[in-house]
């Protein structure tokens, strides 16, 4: 890049110094070149931007797009053109692109899930540089097929052989900025990649074409304007991003039980990116591992709790949980939310029951040492049934392709928008079971019954004597008052348990001022917590 800018800029910018961590040089018609770095600017010289030297510049380079972008063949470099009323180009933004390793270690666990990744933050933080080796990682070391819509031939750089820094990954160009919605479902029904990569998402019509192309099984990873995923609530056109807001009208009695208005606003659907990125800087990057709940949860007026991942000095990653999980099993060591303190209990102690905790970690196989069923869910979202399975505990893998389940889970008007799913299952030969709707009632019955047809005939649904261990199921239940019920405004379900630990967990869950009800058949029996 610095060959093609004016021979005083060249020579100011000759000290491997200056080069280093340079982010973009700068030539405005009539004031002197500046070269700017992270937090810092520096001036090159004295003598300002003549015309001719824009013109030189401008020779140098590939045609200008309709966005007022061009670059230099065969590098990353990026060129923006600032023009006068009459077109001509009085100013010059010379941004300076690099192939950089090691940021997709940030992020690297998600990639394997296959699940869409959204990329947010500032300009300048480093989105493109890692939407470029993401696309290199998911292409070269993964083996999937990707193909990246380069809109402004940023990613894969200018001219038509694409940079190397983007792997095996293929790139199709896009002739015009607002044809790239076009452009992407072009990719899917011809190319028939498995990853689609895109740079700034930004236009409603971008926005629903990403969710066309999520819904037709391919992962998309992009970057999107926004600092935080709290601004894509509030962008009324890429709010469909994260499940796009509609407004409800309560009755009077769930207002009342949500001890909020009548009209509320609501998460209308299921997110385009199930998992999302905040980039606050080239080293610090939140991530949102379940962005259906953390949209849910600053609806609400709660704080989202993102996981905190940082690169340290020396390279090595590390992670900071959010005090309040949001995924997997509740910590016992967890912080009270609670600031009343409750009156003791009378229980008589007890010894400790035969068998494992029941809080424990359990180790993942069925009854009788059997593997746990295998369980994929079409049309369903994978969060809600690791949620049942966690609170049930069942033994249940949630599996994210067709051919490593068992059985088939899916919601009744899925197997129509998706007859791929159908056909692989009828070719491998695995069950379908079709519910009503992706409710958490109906997919815990679903996964009670495919376990009861699957478990030998005399053997019991749960030994309830292993646990009713009275100390255990107390524990269980505050953690699932204080950190589920009052902390997130939902239901839970606890663990089977026999007629005296119930009534002991119902009296409990009533000083916490929390309404309870027994459900399931005889011997199966367990507490379910409403929010009061």
């Amino acid at each position: 890049m610095l060959a093609v800018l004016p021979g005083p800029v060249q020579r100011a910018l000759a000290s491997e110094e200056r080069r280093q961590q340079l982010l973009e040089v700068v030539l405005d018609l009539g004031r002197v070149p500046e070269a700017r770095y992270p937090g810092r600017a520096i001036e090159l010289g004295a003598q300002p931007v003549q015309s001719a030297d824009l013109e030189a510049v401008v020779r140098q380079l590939g045609a200008f797009g309709s966005d007022n972008r061009a670059g230099i063949a065969s590098t990353l470099h990026r060129i923006s053109a600032i023009r006068n009323r009459t077109g001509t180009v009085v100013g010059l933004t010379c941004r300076v692109g690099r192939a950089v390793f090691g940021t997709v270690v940030m992020v690297r666990d998600l990639l394997d899930s296959g699940q869409s990744l959204l990329l947010m933050g500032r300009p300048g933080v480093g989105k493109t540089t890692a939407l470029r080796e993401i696309a290199r990682v998911l292409a070269d070391d993964l083996c999937k097929r990707v193909v990246v819509i380069d809109t402004s031939n940023e990613i894969a750089g200018d001219g038509d052989i694409p940079h190397p820094a983007i792997g095996r990954a293929r790139r199709m160009q896009v002739a015009r900025p607002e044809l790239q919605h076009e452009v992407m479902i072009e990719a899917v029904e011809n190319h028939m990649p498995e990853v689609i990569v895109i740079d700034e998402i930004g236009t409603e019509r971008e926005a629903q074409a990403a969710r066309t192309i999520a819904e037709r099984g391919v992962m998309l990873v992009a970057t999107a304007h926004g600092n935080e995923l709290s601004n894509l609530i509030k962008n009324p056109t890429l709010s469909d991003l994260v499940g796009g807001i509609q407004s409800v009208t309560l009755g009077d009695e769930e207002a009342r039980r949500r001890r909020t208005q009548k009209t509320v606003l609501e998460r209308a659907a299921e997110p385009t990116f199930p998992l999302a990125v905040e980039m606050h800087s080239r080293h610090r990057w939140l991530i949102h591992n379940e962005v259906a709940g953390t949209v849910d949860l600053l609806l609400r007026g709660q704080v989202a709790r993102p996981q905190v991942r940082e690169l340290g000095p020396d390279g090595r990653l590390q992670l900071r949980d959010p005090p309040l999980a949001t995924r997997g099993p509740i910590p016992p060591a967890a912080p009270r939310l609670s600031q009343r303190p409750l009156p003791p209990l009378d229980l008589d102690p007890l010894p400790a029951a035969a068998g494992p905790d029941p809080l424990s970690p359990q180790p993942e196989v069925g009854p009788a040492g059997r593997a746990p069923l295998r369980v994929y869910g079409a049309g369903v979202s994978r969060s809600l049934l690791e949620q049942v399975v966690r609170a049930r505990q069942l033994p249940v893998e949630v599996v994210g392709s067709v051919e490593l389940a068992d059985v088939v889970l899916s919601a009744r008007q899925q197997l129509g928008r998706d007859p791929h799913v159908r056909r692989q299952a009828q070719d491998l030969g695995l069950p379908i079971l079709v519910i009503k709707s992706a409710a958490l009632p109906q997919l815990q019955r679903a996964l009670e019954r495919l376990l009861a047809r699957r478990r030998p005939a005399g053997e019991p649904a749960l030994d309830a004597a292993a646990a009713d261990d009275a100390h255990a199921a107390l524990e269980e239940c505050r953690l699932a008052l204080e950190q589920v019920v009052l902390a997130r405004g939902q239901p839970v379900e606890l663990l089977p348990r026999s007629g005296r630990v119930r009534q002991l967990q119902s009296e409990l869950a009533g000083r916490y001022r929390v309404r309870s009800a027994v459900f399931g058949p005889a011997g199966d029996q367990r507490l379910r917590l409403f929010p009061a």
